[in-house]
């Protein structure tokens, strides 16, 4: 808000050409508040302010560009400054930005590396990709076991600077395997000779370099951690995880499963500026499989045919029983997707949902069966429409039929993203749509086939 309160200042130092008061107000200013400034100038008015600030701030404030502009800035900076930013910004932060580059310009940005830092980017850069060594930080305070408070403290005051944080201090043994993890207030509570061996329990929960950033987060979630040790195959402590990293990772996992969930593929890049063709792309394979999925609606109907043109009344309530069951089933499926996300659901569980699904979606369906039931009966007493004269029948048939439906609906939008996971898949592929064109056909069998058996021998 600061920001957008002294736009146009900035704007008019900038016009003056006065840049030690530019240089003053933003040495004052938080990082992100300067990003958030940033954004609204044009590119040569933002090299311009990179150009005022001090390396340390200037990476500091890099690092909460998003991805795209950061490649704009890069591209329009001197020489230089790409050389500052680059070697002053956080590992993680740097390493998110080399794998969005393309190969053979992150080879260039890293040769702009120091020595010690093109080793820690290399290291980064070859774990898998999508797995937690790629987002961990090897900025971290490690001690020894047979260390005093003092001696630990003294350590922290002077490497401490370097440290992605200083909430946690690990332990670790002569070969640099972790022992233990612990708060720094356990640190300032103690006194100066106490040993660290004193007061370590063992007791702390570590990732593995080659875990996914998913299972991180669920760590994370699990354990309400600020920060989480990574190890390697061997146990040796050779980075760590701070919780504003798995923001990221939520953020990102969030927007892909609501993309899935839209019936499409994740974009995988901003909205803004994803390509047309590929835009398409990603939207049309699901409409083209969800189309021909519809088409056996069509074919469902047409085996029916005969008793559509006896009881022509029946094909009123299509759209109601349809759009019912659709809806009930994405019901399901976004509640089972987001359970599993977050960790509630667990493969085993299927049973429990299968249970609850079923008493759920018998009490739905009978609420919108009652509703669909009590509105044929009024519409025919108030004459507000004929519904002829078996009109109680036809009542009877849209209810039970609402009633099957819903049922159905839930039982296959909540089983259908743990086929999905048994068979290896990601659970948000159950798109809401996919599950209602599922819905739709199985509904039209359910439908119809209640009303041959509650209208035969009247209308049928």
């Amino acid at each position: 808000m600061v920001g957008k309160i002294l736009l146009p200042e900035i704007r008019s130092l900038i016009d003056e050409r006065n840049f030690s008061a530019l240089r003053e107000i933003f040495r004052e200013w938080p990082p992100a508040d300067v990003a958030e400034v940033i954004l609204d100038l044009p590119e040569d008015e933002q090299v311009i302010i990179f150009r005022l600030l001090p390396n340390a701030l200037a990476a500091d404030v890099f690092e909460y560009l998003d991805v795209e502009a950061q490649q704009q800035l890069i591209r329009a900076m001197a020489h230089e400054q790409v050389v500052g930013i680059l070697n002053e910004m956080s590992p993680d932060d740097r390493t998110a930005l080399l794998e969005e580059m393309p190969s053979a310009a992150a080879r260039q940005l890293i040769k702009l590396l120091t020595p010690e830092e093109r080793g820690v980017a290399q290291a980064l850069l070859g774990y898998p990709e999508g797995s937690i060594g790629r987002l961990m930080t090897p900025d971290f305070i490690a001690v020894h076991d047979d260390w005093t408070v003092k001696e630990v403290l003294d350590h922290v005051r002077e490497f401490g600077h370097d440290s992605e944080t200083l909430n946690v201090i690990y332990v670790v043994d002569e070969r640099g395997k972790l022992i233990d993890d612990l708060r720094m207030r356990e640190f300032l509570l103690r006194p100066l000779e106490a040993r660290v061996s004193d007061f370590r329990d063992r007791a702390f929960v570590a990732l593995k370099v080659n875990d996914s950033q998913e299972e991180a987060l669920n760590a994370f979630r699990k354990y309400d951690r600020q920060a989480l040790p990574v190890i390697d195959s061997n146990e040796v402590l050779v980075g760590i995880v701070t919780s504003d990293d798995m923001l990221d990772v939520a953020e990102e996992e969030a927007t892909e499963d609501i993309q899935k969930l839209g019936g499409m593929e994740a974009l995988d890049e901003p909205y803004t500026t994803i390509s047309l063709p590929r835009m398409v792309k990603k939207r049309a394979t699901w409409l083209i499989v969800l189309f021909l999925g519809e088409m056996l609606t069509a074919t469902a109907m047409q085996g029916y045919n005969g008793e559509i043109e006896k009881a022509a009344i029946l094909a009123m309530f299509l759209p109601l029983i349809i759009s019912s069951g659709g809806n009930s089933g994405s019901q399901a499926t976004t509640l089972v997707i987001r359970a599993m996300a977050i960790g509630e659901l667990k493969l085993r569980d299927w049973f429990m949902v299968v249970r609850r699904e079923l008493q759920s979606g018998i009490l739905l369906g009978l609420i919108l069966g009652s509703i669909g039931f009590v509105r044929i009966a009024v519409w025919q007493e108030l004459h507000i429409f004929n519904y002829g004269p078996y009109h109680w029948l036809v009542a009877m048939t849209v209810a039970i039929a609402l009633v099957g439906v819903v049922l159905w609906g839930s039982l296959a939008g909540a089983m259908l993203p743990f086929v999905l996971r048994r068979c290896g898949l990601d659970p948000a592929t159950a798109s809401a749509p996919a599950v209602a064109t599922l819905v739709d056909v199985t509904g039209l069998l359910i439908y119809f086939n209640v009303a041959l058996f509650v209208l035969r021998g009247t209308m049928l």
